[in-house]
């Protein structure tokens, strides 16, 4: 992603999504927001950790992602960092995320938050969770392509001395 296409860097990151969900896809939303809670955000104050989203009245809401209060802000602060956030999708686009959400097993998990064209933006993932032994065989498969990546850098640098 490069600055010419509009794109800045994460502002924060689920980075424990991919370990505990298969994403099978992903879509951008809009996120409406305060004053003061966006300016958090460009000083990268959130956190996506415990965070989830819901449809509720055809509309979708990001719940318990935490945005700490902007330190010189004024009264009209939000009380609550981890109050609900409205997301902005088209109608289709959210028909559709419900439909694949009421499938056994299907979630809709927060993948990464990022200023898209100056608007906070929020990739939203459609998971399905993993079991134990999933992880598990992630997580080795993981270790061996670092081990073969290891393994050939360590090749490389020998031929590269002949």
């Amino acid at each position: 992603m490069s600055k010419k296409d509009g794109f800045d860097k994460p502002l924060a990151q689920n980075k424990k999504a991919s370990h505990d969900y298969f994403i099978e896809e992903a879509i951008e939303a809009g996120m409406v927001l305060t004053g003061t809670e966006i300016k958090s955000l460009r000083n990268g104050r959130a956190q996506l950790g415990d965070a989830f989203a819901t449809i509720r009245n055809g509309e979708m809401f990001l719940h318990n992602m935490h945005i700490s209060p902007f330190e010189q802000g004024n009264r009209h602060n939000p009380v609550d960092p981890t109050r609900a956030r409205k997301l902005l999708l088209h109608k289709a686009q959210t028909h559709k995320m419900l439909g694949q959400v009421k499938r056994d097993g299907y979630t809709l998990v927060p993948l990464r938050v990022y200023i898209k064209n100056g608007y906070a933006k929020c990739l939203i993932g459609i998971g399905k969770g993993k079991k134990q032994f999933d992880k598990r065989q992630a997580d080795a498969k993981r270790d061996s392509q670092r081990d073969i990546q290891r393994i050939l850098r360590e090749k490389q640098k020998v031929s590269s001395y002949k």
